[in-house]
Parts: C-alpha cells; structure tokens; sequence
C-alpha cells in the first residue's frame, strides 16, 4: 500500500461501465454494468407509474426522506436524497473545506473526479494487489481532512471490516464510505449505514444497483445534521424528481428490503459458481480477487485487451480495468449473472483466451 500524489494522468476517471454497452451494446450479454439484471421488478415499475400522475407538482421530498431515516433508524436531519450517489461526491467537492482529500484506490473513479473538477488536488493511496487489496488505515496520511473509502469496493469486491475503516475516523476528518453496493451483500455485514458514533462519518447509499435505476437517478447521503444542511445548501432546488422519490419510498418498504436480501443471497450463489468457474482458467494465467463480496469480481489475466475484444466479437461485455488507479490493462472486472449466462460466459471466454494466445 502505497501513496501516490500523482494526478489523474493515464486513467480515464470518466470511463465508466455503460461505455462498454453504449450505442452498440444492445447485441452483448451485459457484465460490465454493476446493476442487477431483470430490473426493476414489475411491482416497482407499477409504483414509479403511479407517481406520474403527479408530475405537475413540485417534488416533495419529505415522505422518501422519512423513510430513508426510518429505515436506517437515524432522524430525518441526517438524510439528504440525491441524484444518485454520484451527485453527492459532488456535493461533498463543492460544499466542504477540503485542505488534503485522499481517495483509497482501486475504487469507483467518480469521487476523485468530482474533487478534481471542483479544484482539489487528491492524493491517493494505492491498496496492492499482494495485499489482497485489503485496507491498512496507518497508509492514509494523518493529516488528510477528507478521506473516501468504498465497501465493498469497486472493482476490487472486497468488503473491508467496519472497525476498519471507522479507524480512519479523526476530530476535524470528514470519512466518505461509499456503500453503494453493501445492500447486495448478505445482512449487510460491515455496514455503518446509520452508525452515529464515528466522527466525520459520511455514508453514501444507491437505489440504482440493486434495483435497476440506474436511469432514474436516486441515492441518499446520511451523516451528522450540520454535514446534511452544507450538502443541501449545495444542490439545486427540487434535486430528486418525482418518479424517483417514489422508488425510494417503495425500495425503503418491508417487502423490498427482503426482496434485496433475498437478492443479495442468490447474488452469492451465482459469483460463487463464476469464480469456480474462472479458477478453471489459472493454467492460462487468470487470477481472481478473493474473497470477492459485491455483486462483481475482478480479475487479472495476460493479453486483458485482446480477450476483452474478442469476448466483445463473441457477443458478451466486460468492463476494462485499466482506468482505475492502481491496476493496468491486465485487469477485467466482470458482474455476477445467473448462472445459465455465466456457464455462456464461460464458454466465451475459453474461446477468447485461445484467440489472444496465437
């Protein structure tokens, strides 16, 4: 683990996993995009076309809110509702005082490009592949005031322990856990969603993931009252549309959050038999990240660049791994889909690693 206090030269932190599908993407098996498939459910769709009748209101965001907070047991102070979580990372960039932000790589590129964008310089500390990618909270300079860590991150899939990462928290350190993808993780293990006792804790959460909305835009941000009311004061007035608030509500509800866990279980099934089905291919070279916990893997093979454009010829998309700092061409991340299409994708790849071997 190591600090780089280099700028964003050599990655592309705007590349994300919708470019692998874009325009053409429509004749590909989808792996590169971290939203689950067959999403949304018809019962959520229902729910977001009943909020249309409504869309000559102003949005009102205070039932979604209530039920943010509700479901995470925190008070209402410490919600704020977003565009997605993407929105808050520039929120975080523009609405804080930032002296030293260090961003935890390989992790989601977005929150370094929103601090670039708003004029930071960010260093960053580089978790090692030898490491597992694991996180040792003594590499993060103690005098860093803005530290963002994802768990489980991506596109390393690995889920950092709680105490962990609270390590990192400082009187007068702002701590950004992107758990975007925790609700796919089986009860949620090493949440600190809705934690109140770590200082500076700032915790981002995604609807669009597990429920497929990828489209309509809608996350939230908890974290202490006087964080929430700086975030607010940054976004524009009614932030969240009216379909969205509607999702949120629905997703915050008994019956979809045990749609989610029952979710997050099969999840894990399903990258269980993909990853036994990538060891298969360690004669070749391919090494895959484990344990991996997220709805995703991340692996590393010779001639990345050449299996990924082949698998693309033989109709499946994986997302490339060389604009995340801190990894190279060598590396593909792939999402977790059921298991028929992971026995094709399977297949497909045996075929592409013999292709970029002659």
């Amino acid at each position: 683990m190591r600090t780089d206090r280099t700028h964003s030269e050599g990655h592309d932190l705007r590349h994300h996993g919708d470019a692998e599908v874009r325009d053409d993407g429509a004749r590909l098996t989808d792996l590169a995009v971290n939203v689950r498939a067959d999403t949304p459910p018809a019962w959520l769709r229902e729910r977001i076309a009943g909020s249309l009748a409504g869309l000559a209101a102003y949005p009102d965001g205070r039932q979604a809110r209530e039920a943010v907070a509700a479901r995470h047991e925190v008070p209402v102070e410490r919600v704020l509702l977003t565009a997605g979580a993407a929105e808050a990372f520039v929120l975080l960039a523009r609405a804080l005082t930032i002296r030293h932000a260090v961003v935890v790589h390989p992790q989601f590129t977005e929150p370094e490009a929103a601090l670039r964008d708003a004029g930071h310089s960010v260093d960053r500390v580089l978790l090692r592949e030898e490491d597992g990618f694991r996180l040792d909270p003594a590499a993060v300079p103690e005098d860093a005031d803005l530290v963002v860590v994802g768990n489980p991150t991506n596109p390393t899939s690995v889920l950092h322990p709680a105490a962990t990462i609270a390590e990192l928290a400082r009187p007068g350190r702002t701590l950004v856990v992107d758990e975007a993808f925790l609700d796919a993780v089986p009860g949620e293990r090493e949440a600190l969603a809705g934690r109140t006792d770590v200082p500076g804790l700032v915790v981002l959460r995604s609807l669009t993931k597990t429920w497929g909305l990828a489209g309509l835009r809608i996350g939230y941000v908890l974290a202490a009252p006087e964080t929430i009311a700086d975030l607010e004061r940054a976004q524009p007035l009614w932030p969240v549309s009216t379909p969205a608030l509607a999702a949120a509500v629905a997703c915050m509800e008994p019956r979809a959050l045990a749609e989610a866990a029952h979710a997050a279980h099969r999840v894990g099934t399903d990258r269980a038999h993909l990853v036994a089905g990538l060891r298969e291919f360690a004669p070749d070279g391919l090494r895959v990240v484990e344990p991996a916990e997220g709805p995703f893997v991340l692996v590393r093979l010779p001639r990345a660049t050449d299996v990924r454009r082949h698998l693309r010829d033989l109709g499946f998309a994986v997302r490339r791994g060389d604009t995340f700092p801190g990894l190279g061409e060598e590396w593909l991340r792939l999402a977790v889909r059921d298991r028929a299409t992971v026995n094709s994708f399977l297949q497909a790849l045996d075929q592409a690693v013999t292709l970029a071997q002659h």
